[in-house]
C-alpha cells in the first residue's frame, strides 16, 4: 500500500506576510529604538514556530523603515526561518508619507504579494512615536485604495503621548487598533503580544462570518478584541487603548 503515496505531490502553503513599518526618525534614538530592536529579535522565533507550524500558510516577514525617506530592510519578503533582525538606528525626520508610498508600491502581485501558491492578506504592524514631518495625506489616500490594504490586518503601536495617535489610527482605520505604551516593558509586550497574534490570526483560513462579515473584517476584528483583552489584563501597567479600561498603574510616560 505505501507504492500509492509514492508519486504524491506536496501541496504547496499559502504565504501570509507580517510587514513591520518602524519609525527610526531622531527622537526614537536610544531607549526606544533600542528597546524595539531587542522586542522584534526576541520574538522572531516564536513567528517562525507559528510558521513551521502552520497547516495552512508560510509566514513571512519584511520590514520597511522611515525617517528622512523611507527604505526597505528586505528586498522581498523573507521566510520567517531564514530571517535575521538588523539592529536599527534612528536619525532625522519622521518621512510617513514616503513610508505609505513604498508600502502602496510593494502591495501588489506585480511585487510582494506575488506567491505561486497564493497569499493571505498581510498583517501590518507600525510602530512610531512622533509626528508626520511630510505632506503624507496624499499618499495614505492612495494607500487606502490599495485591495490587499483593505484587508490586511492592521495595528499600530503608540510609544509615548508625543506620537500622533489621530494618524495612526486614520492609517489602521479604527482607533481600537492603535495601542500607546508609556514604558519599555510595556513596548517589549505589546510588540511580542501583536507580532505572535496578527501572524497567528493572520495566516489561518476563515471563512464568512455572520451576518455576510468577510473574512478580512472577522480577521480584524479577532485581532482587536485579542488586543482588547490583554491590555484590560495588562499586569505591567503603561499601556492604553481607545475605549478599553487599564490599570493606572505606571501610566505616566517613562523617560525615554
Amino acid at each position: 500500500m505505501a507504492g500509492i503515496y509514492e508519486n504524491a505531490v506536496k501541496v504547496a502553503r499559502r504565504t501570509m506576510t507580517l510587514f513591520f513599518l518602524v519609525d527610526t526618525s531622531g527622537s526614537m534614538d536610544g531607549s526606544k529604538i533600542g528597546t524595539l530592536n531587542s522586542a522584534v529579535e526576541e520574538v522572531i522565533p516564536e513567528i517562525y514556530k507559528l510558521s513551521s507550524d502552520n497547516a495552512d500558510a508560510a509566514i513571512k516577514i519584511a520590514v520597511l523603515e522611515f525617517s528622512n525617506g523611507a527604505r526597505w530592510i528586505t528586498p522581498a519578503p523573507m521566510d520567517a526561518a531564514d530571517f535575521r533582525w538588523n539592529h536599527l538606528n534612528a536619525d532625522g525626520l519622521t518621512d510617513f508619507g514616503e513610508m505609505c508610498k513604498m508600502l502602496n508600491e510593494k502591495l501588489s502581485r506585480k511585487a510582494f504579494m506575488s506567491d505561486v501558491a497564493g497569499s493571505f492578506a498581510p498583517a501590518i504592524f507600525l510602530l512610531s512615536d512622533g509626528e508626520p514631518t511630510d505632506e503624507y495625506q496624499k499618499e495614505l489616500g492612495r494607500l487606502k485604495e490599495n485591495n490587499w490594504f483593505k484587508k490586511a490586518i492592521k495595528v499600530a503601536v503608540a510609544i509615548g503621548d508625543d506620537a500622533n495617535k489621530d494618524v495612526l489610527a486614520e492609517f489602521t482605520g479604527n482607533k481600537e487598533a492603535v495601542i500607546t505604551v508609556h514604558t519599555p516593558e510595556a513596548l517589549t509586550k505589546m510588540i511580542r503580544f501583536v507580532s505572535v497574534t496578527a501572524s497567528q490570526i493572520g495566516s489561518k483560513s476563515s471563512g464568512v462570518g455572520k451576518g455576510g462579515v468577510d473574512q478580512a473584517t472577522n480577521k480584524q476584528n479577532d485581532t482587536i478584541e485579542a488586543i482588547k483583552t490583554t491590555v484590560a489584563e495588562d499586569p505591567v501597567g503603561g499601556v492604553e487603548i481607545a475605549n478599553t479600561p487599564v490599570s493606572s498603574e505606571n501610566q505616566e510616560d517613562w523617560d525615554w
